[in-house]
């Protein structure tokens, strides 16, 4: 048995995901990259590369990573390059898109050689969280001054626009993108690529990927340009689970179970968004909040039910473990790294990755 904690993605789940990606690219003619931010595991990039046409990124390492491991076309983005990066992206990328007019003009001239891009901001977005709205109020993240961005075109040859946050709304998104078009379709027809970034959670359960394709087409005809899809979520959702075991049960007005894991260190975005976790089925007469194993006092997957008392030993699942933690991972308190796990398409349980000390201490100085 392999010892917790691990991340454990399972290849066949990932394979369902990616074949509604296929479908979405056959009957849209879009071309969709992995966003890099929210998953970068690249021992399964295997698979995913079968079924997705490259990668996009935030920094200079993970456009590097794009390139070596996964191949297909490499986008490079970032918020703000560096004079000492913008060399290497430009000559790992196939596309580089500045998130400003400023950045654009900087280095324009040194990225001459490949297709350039500028983000734009329609001030408008699905995010329910105000920490994670490109829209909110004095946003850094795109230009949105259509005067101004028409006195650059010269210089670039495409457009990201990234403005949905989970958005499993079909009608949501085309009204959003109907906003889009009437604000900045004068300078859409005037470039040769537009990408609409990630967020749309078109692979998920009961959504319309015929309409949502269609709608694709549309956009891309209308404007005479190759549509690109960003997915994160959408590629890895319900793919992987977190393994844990109950090192320790107290009750202090309510039951607790204590696992060998942490949402500080192991599924930060639960603490940044407080959220719950989720584990499945979540049900029966006895209930528990399960906390992480740090010091922090909020250290809190979240309160489930189970058929039958926990006792320390059990193993839990947290499901839908891929997006934003093991690309967040860190060592909080020193405790112990989860490893990486693969659950192959046959079945077979594969080990990929275990961290040790000395990669805690490597991590240090």
């Amino acid at each position: 048995m392999i010892q917790t904690p691990y991340y454990l993605i399972d290849k066949s789940a990932l394979r369902r995901n990616l074949e509604k990606i296929a479908q979405v690219r056959a009957l849209s003619g879009a071309k969709v990259l992995l966003a890099l931010k929210c998953f970068a595991t690249w021992s399964v990039f295997d698979l995913m590369r079968e079924y997705m046409d490259g990668t996009t990124s935030s920094s200079l390492f993970e456009v590097r990573l794009g390139r070596e491991r996964f191949g297909g076309e490499t986008q490079a983005y970032s918020v703000a390059w560096s004079d000492a990066e913008i060399d290497q992206a430009v000559s790992l990328a196939d596309k580089i898109i500045f998130n400003s007019i400023g950045q654009l003009e900087r280095f324009a001239d040194k990225a001459s050689g490949i297709a350039r891009g500028l983000r734009l901001n329609p001030r408008v977005s699905v995010s329910g969280f105000d920490i994670a709205d490109p829209a909110r109020p004095f946003s850094r993240l795109g230009e949105h001054d259509v005067e101004k961005i028409a006195s650059v075109l010269d210089r670039v040859d495409g457009f990201m626009i990234h403005n949905n946050c989970e958005n499993e709304d079909f009608d949501l998104f085309d009204r959003l993108l109907g906003q889009i078009e009437e604000r900045f379709g004068a300078l859409f027809h005037k470039v040769r690529w537009i990408s609409l970034g990630g967020g749309i959670h078109f692979t998920g359960a009961g959504y319309p990927i015929e309409k949502f394709c269609e709608r694709l087409r549309r956009f891309s005809e209308r404007f005479d340009v190759q549509v690109y899809l960003e997915p994160g979520e959408a590629a890895i959702t319900e793919t992987t689970t977190l393994e844990v075991t109950v090192l320790d049960t107290l009750f202090n007005g309510k039951h607790l179970a204590v696992v060998d894991s942490s949402i500080e260190a192991h599924m930060l975005d639960l603490l940044i968004y407080r959220e719950s976790a989720h584990i499945a089925p979540n049900q029966g007469p006895h209930e528990y909040m399960v906390c992480g194993k740090s010091c922090l006092a909020g250290d809190v997957f979240g309160t489930f039910r189970f058929p039958r008392p926990l006792q320390v030993g059990d193993r839990l699942s947290i499901q839908d473990a891929a997006g934003y933690t093991m690309v967040k991972k860190n060592w909080f308190n020193g405790v112990q790294m989860p490893s990486i796990v693969i659950r192959e398409l046959d079945g077979s349980i594969r080990p990929v990755r275990e961290f040790s000390f000395a990669d805690f201490q490597a991590s240090l100085s």
